[in-house]
């Protein structure tokens, strides 16, 4: 098979090098790629929002199968543009997008399959949204209604912190995701990932992970787009699984297949479990990153067979082969982030890292410049390793780590400490 990926972030550098795996993979194309992709993959400039040139380009390379990574070109509508085109596409249409790019359309879909999760607010002006938070008190937590690269969420601890988020999305902060905000109860317990791919009919579940969305050690400072990761997640265990399932995402997917647009692709359910209750936190229409990368780390080659099951509504049929074992991803970023940071540091030492089954370092924000690779963006390397044990993991990715020479970088080095 040819295939294209879309995206150029350590979850694309994942997936490529999960699906490289497979001797189904003939020849593998990454738009726009990242330096780390490069050394395996064919990279092409490509606008990956604009469905009619995604198309063009799957039609001149005789793509049998594209992967959307990220969220934009989904809620672009770029799998619809891709179906229309006859070409295979695993990702969901822009209708069904709206289950991560509209939070309050997601709130309206679990009231009407009566699924568990926090209760809200849904508001258009700030002054309703403000008078909302003093009825209610704090702690609140403040979301950005539309896409917003994984930031526009804020939890305030008081009242003031509230009414300055709102004013911030408001005031265009986030751009047009802030244009509407919702505002949920601050909900307790300890907050997991779990994956279930859906073909539009079958759900079959291929996964858990646990991110440490907060920049700090002991998880303080603010939220970012996440500093590592593991997989599985204790505290999603198979019973807790089990009704996350059949109380949330089986009824979610009935009610957006009742309602004209079913739903196909990866379904990554954000939930906050407290005495072994799931309730709903958020939907993200594509795999998590950094928890993509312990995943495929886990699922290796097979991920292929099962992306192309989903993809052709054959769900039903697919299995998962698990290993019993752990792994973890730590994420590197520049100095700063998340707030502004310098780009164009070089970075050291990758040449010299093992590769193999057990360890990857897969690039997030890079680039090559003058033989030299460099950082790009805020989150740049995912130190990634799995072992018999989650310490045993830990230690191969940390290893990772202090392998590399990147004095403008930094890390949390406390990942997996909730399980450990």
């Amino acid at each position: 098979m040819n295939i294209l990926i879309l995206g150029g972030g350590g979850r694309e550098h994942a997936l490529a090098w999960a699906v490289m795996q497979n001797p189904k993979c003939d020849k593998l194309i990454v738009a726009p790629g990242n330096a780390g992709i490069a050394q395996i993959a064919e990279c092409a400039t490509l606008d990956v929002e604009d469905g009619g040139a995604v198309a063009e380009f799957a039609g001149e390379n005789a793509i049998d199968l594209v992967i959307v990574g990220p969220e934009a070109p989904l809620a672009a509508g770029v799998a619809d543009r891709l179906r229309e085109a006859g070409v295979l596409v695993f990702g969901p249409s822009q209708a069904a997008a709206r289950l991560e790019a509209s939070k309050s359309f997601t709130k309206e879909i679990c009231d009407a399959a009566k699924a568990p999760t926090a209760g809200y607010g849904h508001f258009t002006d700030a002054e309703a949204a403000k008078a909302h938070v003093r009825t209610q008190g704090a702690p609140i937590v403040v979301k950005a209604d539309g896409l917003a690269a994984g930031k526009g969420v804020i939890i305030a601890e008081t009242v003031e912190e509230a009414e300055a988020a709102i004013d911030n999305m408001f005031g265009g902060a986030f751009g047009g995701a802030g244009a509407e905000v919702v505002i949920e109860e601050f909900m307790t317990g300890e907050e997991a990932s779990y994956f279930v791919l859906v073909d539009g009919t079958d759900v079959l579940p291929i996964g858990t992970a646990q991110d440490h969305k907060r920049v700090g050690e002991g998880d303080t400072g603010p939220n970012t787009g996440g500093m590592g990761a593991y997989s599985p997640a204790p505290v999603l265990s198979d019973e807790v699984a089990q009704k996350a399932l059949d109380e949330i995402v089986k009824p979610t997917m009935a009610e957006m297949a009742r309602r004209g647009t079913p739903y196909q692709g990866v379904l990554y359910v954000g939930l906050m479990i407290e005495n072994g209750q799931p309730r709903l936190v958020e939907y993200n229409v594509r795999f998590g990153d950094p928890e993509c990368q312990v995943l495929m780390m886990r699922l290796g080659g097979q991920v292929l067979d099962l992306i192309h099951a989903c993809a052709e509504g054959r769900l039903a049929e697919a299995k998962v082969t698990w290993a019993d074992d752990h792994a973890m991803t730590v994420v590197m970023a520049a100095d700063g982030y998340p707030g502004s940071y310098e780009k164009g540091t070089v970075i050291s030492g990758l040449e010299a890292l093992p590769e193999d089954s057990f360890t990857q370092m897969f690039h997030a924000g890079t680039a090559e410049k003058d033989g030299k690779i460099v950082a790009t963006g805020g989150r740049v390397l995912n130190a990634t390793a799995r072992g018999a044990t989650l310490a045993e993991a830990q230690a191969r990715a940390y290893a990772l780590v202090d392998s590399v020479d990147w004095p403008q970088g930094f890390c949390r080095r406390d990942i997996g400490w909730r399980a450990l």
